[in-house]
């Protein structure tokens, strides 16, 4: 078992850093940086709804997600460039929206549309579950901006989601996985969990070998153990920044 980054123990998280308000013409945001890997994410409102939702009362929360060229070891060319985005990045960006839409009320948002943009500046794994996790905080701050603007009588956000990932390395299991443990992992997972502990998503995947039940339930339980404390640092950042308003 190699050392892991940050002189981190199997049951550790990465450094967690959460900075509000990182972008200020946006209605809500945030930087997120879990050890090495940092995504910024926007909350931005529009007043409308897609066209096969108008009329049905509900409003819509959707994502993208995106990686700058450098965010890696070696240059990655712009999906812009290429004309089309690439399966990885559409299947990233449904996984964030869906995990969003769990945690929020659709009817209470009305016909309205929230767009949570995740540009992930630096990649070190981890940037779909950091995309989920500093997502949430730009959308709450994007419906506290709305019902400061007087566009929502109440909040439709039910609950807190955030995300992170575990894996098994010759038999431990690992949470948080950075780059260098995610590429080595016999089996590596992706779990989302809402602050009612129920769960969203969780991807699991036999790299070399096969896991049995009790160490997915042993992962399972590592992760949602993580995503609890990601769930302090998620209300912290947003006391920060209700404090500087």
């Amino acid at each position: 078992m190699f050392q892991r980054s940050f002189d981190r123990t199997t049951r550790d998280l990465r450094p967690i850093t959460i900075e509000p308000g990182y972008i200020k013409n946006a209605e809500g945001s945030a930087l997120i940086s879990m050890g090495d890997t940092r995504v910024i994410c926007t909350a931005s409102v529009e007043p409308r709804v897609p066209g096969w939702m108008r009329g049905g009362g509900a409003g819509w929360v959707t994502a993208e997600y995106s990686m700058l060229p450098r965010a890696t070891n070696t240059r990655n060319d712009r999906e812009a460039a290429r004309g089309k985005q690439g399966g990885r990045t559409q299947e990233i960006q449904r996984l964030i929206g869906r995990s969003l839409r769990a945690a929020t009320d659709m009817k209470a948002l009305g016909e309205q549309t929230i767009t949570l943009d995740c540009d992930v500046i630096q990649a070190d794994g981890g940037t779909r579950t950091a995309s989920i996790t500093g997502a949430w905080v730009a959308l709450a701050m994007a419906i506290e901006w709305m019902q400061r603007a007087g566009n929502l009588p109440t909040s439709p956000l039910k609950t807190q989601v955030a995300a992170t990932s575990v894996g098994l390395f010759e038999a431990t299991s690992l949470l948080d996985l950075d780059y260098r443990e995610d590429s080595s992992a016999g089996v590596d997972f992706n779990v989302v969990m809402l602050g009612t502990g129920q769960l969203v998503e969780v991807q699991g995947t036999a790299e070399t070998e096969p896991f049995t039940r009790p160490q997915m339930q042993e992962m399972v339980d590592l992760a949602c153990g993580g995503i609890e404390q990601l769930f302090v640092a998620q209300k912290a950042a947003l006391d920060e920044w209700r404090t500087s308003l």
